[in-house]
C-alpha cells in the first residue's frame, strides 16, 4: 500500500471516516505518522473548546474573586482551590464516576462519553488555573489608570471594557500562553481516564500507545507523538504572540512584553 492511499485510508479515521480496521501486520512510518496525526484532531479538539469555553468562564471567576459580595468571592475561591488543588488525572476519574451515576438517573447520559465529559473537566480545570492568572492581573491593573478613567467620565461597564479588561488582558497573557500550551498537552490525559472512546476513536496517544504494543518498539511512535505536539506548541505560541503583540500595540517597541515559554512540571 502506498503512503497515498494509507493517508487517504487513516487520515480521518479519529473521526469516523475511512478505514476503520487499524493496521495489523507491515507497520510503516507513513501509518503510524498518518495514524498519530489523525488522533491529534481530537487533542485538538479538546484543547481549543477548553480554551474558548474556558476563556469566558475563567473572566467571570476573577470578576466573582473581585467582587463585594462575599457569598459570591468564596464561591469563586473554592471552585478555584478545588480544581488546583487536584490533580487534573483524578478529576477524570471522579468526573467520570459523577457522570455515570447521572447517566444512569437518565439525566445527561451523553456526559459519560470522552468528547463531552473529558471536556467539561478540562474547561473547568483551564478555568480554574485561568482565573487566578486574569485575578492576578485584574489587582495589578495601574490605579492611575482607572482614576484617569473616572475623571473622562466612564464608569461601571464602559470603564471595566475600555480600560480594566484590555489592561488586564495584556497583564494576564504572557502567563495565560503558558496555561495555554500545558493544556494542551494535558489533553493526552484524557485516554488515560475512565472516559471511554467512540468506536475506538481514539486521540494521538491512542494510536502511539497501540503501535508501541504491536511493534514492541516505542522509540518510534512516541517521538512521532513528541513531534506534532512540538509543532502545535509552536503554532500556539507563534499565535498568541500576534494577540499579544496586538494587546501591546499602543507601548514602544522596547517596553512590550516577550512570551516565555515556562512549562509546568507538576499540576
Amino acid at each position: 500500500m502506498s503512503c497515498t492511499q494509507t493517508i487517504l485510508d487513516y487520515g480521518l479515521r479519529a473521526i469516523g471516516i475511512g478505514e476503520r480496521l487499524l493496521p495489523r501486520t507491515d507497520f510503516t512510518l507513513c501509518q503510524q505518522f498518518t495514524l498519530i496525526g489523525s488522533g491529534l484532531i481530537w487533542n485538538v479538539y479538546f484543547a481549543v473548546m477548553a480554551l474558548v469555553v474556558g476563556f469566558f468562564l475563567a473572566n467571570a471567576v476573577a470578576m466573582g474573586k473581585a467582587s463585594d459580595r462575599w457569598w459570591l468571592r468564596k464561591l469563586c475561591e473554592w471552585f478555584v482551590l478545588i480544581f488546583r488543588g487536584s490533580p487534573l488525572f483524578i478529576q477524570f476519574f471522579l468526573a467520570y464516576f459523577i457522570f455515570l451515576r447521572l447517566k444512569q438517573a437518565g439525566i445527561l447520559p451523553f456526559l459519560t462519553v470522552a468528547q463531552w465529559g473529558a471536556l467539561v473537566v478540562l474547561i473547568l480545570n483551564t478555568a480554574a488555573y485561568s482565573a487566578e492568572i486574569f485575578f492576578g492581573a485584574l489587582k495589578s491593573v495601574p490605579k492611575g489608570e482607572v482614576e484617569a478613567a473616572e475623571a473622562y467620565g466612564m464608569t461601571g461597564w464602559a470603564k471595566f471594557r475600555r480600560i480594566i479588561w484590555p489592561t488586564q488582558m495584556r497583564l494576564a497573557w504572557p502567563a495565560y500562553t503558558n496555561e495555554a500550551i500545558f493544556l494542551f498537552h494535558a489533553t493526552t490525559l484524557v485516554f488515560f481516564s475512565g472516559f471511554p472512546t467512540w468506536r475506538q476513536q481514539g486521540d494521538a496517544l491512542y494510536y502511539a500507545q497501540y503501535f508501541a504494543d504491536k511493534t514492541f518498539n516505542p522509540f518510534v511512535p512516541y517521538p512521532i507523538l513528541a513531534f506534532y505536539f512540538v509543532v502545535i506548541s509552536v503554532a500556539v505560541i507563534g499565535l498568541f504572540g500576534l494577540i499579544n503583540r496586538r494587546l501591546n500595540r499602543h507601548l514602544p517597541q522596547a517596553q512590550r512584553p516577550k512570551l516565555r515559554y515556562r512549562p509546568q512540571i507538576i499540576r
